[in-house]
């Protein structure tokens, strides 16, 4: 590892810890968000438990199935909230003074990134002992769990990415999150509450079809239902997370430069 290499780790290193400090100062602004995915946990699983005994599920448990809704919703007041602290930075002048020192530019921006993405794997973490309380069975075991959480990291890494994105880019709280809005379609354009083959508009099958969002349900109910009998779905569910993170990242630190070119 050379110099420059060791610069940009503890760089990263320092940035992430400013920005997990700045969760730890004011957690009480993510309780509500983990409080409503919760609560659509438990109206989910008391009001739409019943049509897990359609020939389509299999036998399935409903509330393995729609544990994954709730994980991935909690991203969006979880991981965007990267996106909302960097905006205070902006705000209050902060930003541009850590543009003035020697700091990697990208670790400027992956600190807030991967703040945002470790709050979510505990926010996830959170809603599965929620699960465990409500009689929730996870085939693939403890490994299983361990599967869903690495999932969980990476479509934190992806959205946190987008929301750093998206502030720098609008340079304000109001536009920042209204960017994040656009994450809330992606997950009812899935397979949110039925399987693929219970889908009857032709347009919403197509939707899901090409929605990553699909494939990380599927990746996370493969391993809470099935177990790894197929790990094919897993396997697929991890390349369209690795290929949304490359994307999210990348879009976060073009925009990065323009923010800087424009200081």
């Amino acid at each position: 590892m050379n110099k420059q290499q060791g610069n940009f780790f503890s760089d990263t290193l320092v940035m992430t810890k400013r920005s997990i400090v700045t969760i730890l100062r004011n957690p009480l602004i993510f309780i509500p968000n983990l409080a409503i995915s919760m609560f659509f946990l438990f109206v989910y699983e008391a009001g739409l438990s019943g049509i897990a005994n359609l020939p389509a599920f299999e036998g399935a448990n409903y509330l393995a199935f729609i544990l994954p809704v709730s994980i991935v919703s909690a991203a969006i007041g979880g991981a965007g909230g990267a996106g909302q602290a960097l905006v205070k930075d902006l705000d209050n002048g902060f930003f541009s003074r850590l543009l003035l020192t020697p700091s990697s530019r990208l670790a400027i921006v992956l600190g807030p990134i991967i703040a945002g993405m470790l709050q979510l794997v505990i926010q996830a973490g959170l809603i599965i002992c929620v699960g465990f309380f409500l009689g929730l069975e996870v085939a693939g075991g403890a490994l299983g769990v361990v599967v869903v959480l690495l999932l969980t990291l990476g479509w934190g890494l992806a959205f946190a990415g987008y929301s750093v994105g998206v502030a720098l880019r609008a340079k304000n709280a109001q536009s920042a999150q209204a960017g994040t809005f656009i994450f809330f379609p992606l997950i009812f354009l899935s397979t949110t509450f039925v399987p693929y083959e219970l889908i009857d508009a032709a347009w919403l099958k197509v939707a899901a079809s090409i929605n990553p969002v699909t494939y990380l349900f599927e990746a996370m109910r493969t391993v809470l239902i099935d177990g790894f009998t197929d790990t094919w779905p897993i396997v697929l569910g991890f390349l369209v997370i690795a290929g949304l993170c490359a994307i999210t990242i990348t879009f976060s630190a073009v925009s990065a430069k323009k923010a800087v070119s424009t200081d």
